[in-house]
């Protein structure tokens, strides 16, 4: 083994640099594609054998998967993660405990590992996203689309929101530390303008997760482990909230959820789904 091999480093243990998708669920992706591309996502491509289609904006990678999906509402349902070898990740993920997901590759496609996440939710591994890239392979480009369409406001990921259970807190920290390397940030450092709960910065220093706990008198509420929403990075948030009413979204202007300059939350639609806007200081 060469000195001057290039290994990632002791606090990046996965190599971890960013976010390569975010992948919904849901039975009407038509409904949830005319959403999308109010938030300025555009669909690009189309999976060779799956309903499944791939948007864009800017750098951000999203995927609706329509594919045996059963519910209506849109749900983030996978995450990928970009690392320096994806099958070293999922090995070392495996060594510490993680469960392995069922392999779902047909011919001509490319078998991209992963773990389980929170309830049935799927943590994938890509180590192709710079000059060939998964999407290479799976999808079929839309033909007279532009491939890399420019982001509304300067909007970028930040983060994955995760509910949690009141007693899981530990147990959640534990999962993405030591599988992934994430470092809690210290009590009072928070982004946007919703519940705090505990934040955890990637090691890559790229986005963030945000785990939240049931509030105090939700003893009666319906609380389930999932991942919530997504964040939306944005360099000037009041900005990137007109550019988007512009386009027709709709923001909740109530209370203390109301567009700021910290944050913004859309209006739930199509049974829930929401995109949270939150004042950003990472680069796109």
């Amino acid at each position: 083994m060469s000195t001057q091999e290039n290994l990632p480093e002791p606090s990046n243990p996965l190599g971890l640099d960013g976010l390569e998708f975010v992948e919904y669920a849901t039975s009407q992706p038509q409904a949830f594609g005319a959403l999308l591309q109010k938030m300025g996502f555009a669909a690009i491509a189309r999976h060779r054998s799956r309903e499944v289609m791939l948007y864009r904006q800017a750098k951000m990678n999203l995927i609706v998967n329509a594919h045996e999906a059963t519910d209506s509402t849109p749900t983030v349902s996978a995450f990928a993660l970009r690392v320096s070898d994806a099958a070293v990740a999922h090995k070392r993920s495996l060594e510490l405990g993680a469960w392995d997901m069922p392999t779902r590759a047909s011919a001509m496609e490319l078998n991209i590992p992963g773990v389980h996440g929170v309830a049935e939710t799927l943590i994938y591994f890509v180590d192709r996203y710079r000059d060939f890239s998964i999407y290479d392979v799976d999808f079929v480009p839309l033909a007279g689309t532009d491939r890399n369409p420019q982001a509304v406001a300067g909007l970028h990921w930040f983060g994955i929101v995760q509910a949690i259970q009141g007693d899981r807190t530990a147990d959640w920290l534990d999962f993405y530390q030591t599988l992934f390397g994430f470092s809690v940030l210290p009590r009072g450092q928070y982004f946007g303008v919703l519940p705090k709960g505990t934040l955890l910065e990637s090691p890559c220093h790229k986005f963030y997760l945000q785990l939240i706990e049931p509030p105090p008198g939700s003893e009666d509420v319906r609380w389930e482990e999932e991942l919530v929403r997504v964040g939306l990075g944005a360099p000037d948030v009041p900005a990137a909230v007109k550019a988007l009413q512009q386009r027709g979204i709709v923001f909740v202007d109530r209370g203390t959820v109301q567009p700021s300059e910290k944050g913004a939350l859309t209006q739930p639609y199509l049974g829930g789904a929401t995109f949270e806007l939150v004042h950003s200081h990472l680069k796109p």
